[in-house]
């Protein structure tokens, strides 16, 4: 499925990291913004590495799950990269 993962962390340092981890599951498409194409499994670890590496009281970590009829719906303007579906999964 593919998933985009945003956040908007004020700590250097775990956004550093939060990027770096991100940069292993999906394509980093803006800023702070990455498209994945993972697992139900993957997707629950995707949680733990952005809650892990938060503020809960001043940053934000959201995931939202885009089904296969709105995938297709994407636009993109300008110099984006569209990430299209995969016929596999590397692990």
């Amino acid at each position: 499925m593919l998933a985009l993962v945003m956040y908007d962390i004020s700590d250097n340092k775990s956004r550093t990291r939060l990027h770096k981890q991100l940069k292993e599951f999906g394509l980093n498409t803006q800023k702070s913004v990455f498209e994945c194409e993972v697992a139900w499994d993957t997707l629950e670890k995707l949680i733990e590495i952005g809650e892990g590496c938060l503020d809960p009281e001043t940053d934000s970590f959201r995931i939202y799950r885009v089904c296969e009829r709105c995938r297709r719906k994407v636009a993109v303007s300008g110099q984006g990269i569209k990430l299209v579906g995969l016929d596999y999964m590397v692990i």
